[in-house]
């Protein structure tokens, strides 16, 4: 098959294509014009997250067999148009997953520990050993929402530290294992303590974290989110920590990661969050290591060549 690649991946994935026979144009610096001008000329797709895939740019896509995603979010891809079309979808989260449960383990030990502040404080020459005390995870109790790949690989990381894991998916039954409890929603408003979502963005998870559902927690929580920002926006954040509903977050995604186009109001909202003290941020990048990279790639081509051997 004829396969364009239309965003930057790691460089093992051209020369993984060609040894299963396909011919692979890389061209990552090509914008949204200029794929809708040679795609149909393609019988697969590869991308990341550049360039929306709608129905628009997708109808120029005749010859198309598959799309793959180097990824593990699908929120800017027209599902329904392809599975109207039966263009197959494929999408890397194997590859990313340890990268994510790793990565909320280190945020997680970050905020407890107050590793950002302490640092910046020893740097200035300040000694402050009693505001730098630390909390311990051991005896917490942490409810995972999605318990998919990124779920079960930060459940899995966390079975060293003593914790007590409730892991709801409502999309699938009987999933409990030796690393997390299956549980309903009401188990985990009385016990979390901490509350880590994984979950895709959809019509019906967008914006779903208000505050009217947050209240219904019986005690504070840790509020982790290392899935996709507009679960929850700017000003569910702030209320739920100036309430302390929230005793602290930590934020790998953002309900508007372009700070460019950021309505005033987000702005506003934003800058209010990035002054607490118990917030802490990374860039999206919870998925995104150096080995995760190469994975991603791996992941891909095995689902390709068993789709088309």
């Amino acid at each position: 098959m004829r396969i364009l690649i239309i965003d930057e991946m790691h460089n093992s994935i051209v020369p993984l294509l060609e040894k299963l026979g396909h011919a692979v144009d890389y061209k990552p610096e090509i914008d949204r014009k200029g794929i809708m001008e040679v795609v149909g000329g393609y019988e697969g797709l590869i991308i990341r997250s550049k360039t929306k895939m709608d129905r628009e740019l997708l109808e120029k896509g005749g010859n198309l067999k598959f799309i793959a995603r180097a990824g593990a979010g699908l929120d800017n891809i027209d599902i329904d148009f392809l599975e109207a079309r039966g263009i197959q979808l494929f999408h890397a989260p194997e590859g990313n997953r340890d990268a994510v449960g790793e990565h909320a383990v280190g945020m997680l030990l970050a905020l407890f520990n107050h590793y950002n502040r302490s640092d910046q404080q020893v740097r200035k020459g300040i000694w402050r050993r009693e505001e730098n005390r630390g909390e311990e995870l051991a005896g917490k109790t942490v409810g995972i929402i999605g318990y998919g790949n990124m779920g079960q690989s930060f459940a899995k990381r966390l079975s060293g530290f003593g914790v007590h894991v409730l892991a709801y998916d409502k999309y699938r039954t009987d999933y409990g294992d030796q690393y997390a409890a299956e549980a309903g929603w009401e188990e985990i408003f009385e016990k979390a303590d901490i509350l880590s979502l994984h979950i895709p963005l959809t019509s019906e998870t967008r914006g779903f974290l208000d505050i009217t559902f947050l209240g219904r927690f019986q005690k504070p929580i840790y509020f982790i989110n290392t899935a996709r920002g507009e679960l929850i926006s700017f000003d569910t954040l702030n209320e739920a920590l100036q309430e302390k509903i929230f005793k602290g977050a930590i934020l790998d995604v953002l309900e508007n990661e372009k700070f460019g186009s950021m309505t005033h109001a987000q702005k506003l909202s934003f800058d209010k969050l990035a002054e607490r003290d118990n917030v802490i941020f990374s860039p999206h990048v919870a998925g995104w290591t150096h080995q995760s990279y190469e994975k991603i790639n791996k992941v891909l081509v095995e689902k390709i060549a068993k789709a088309f051997p």
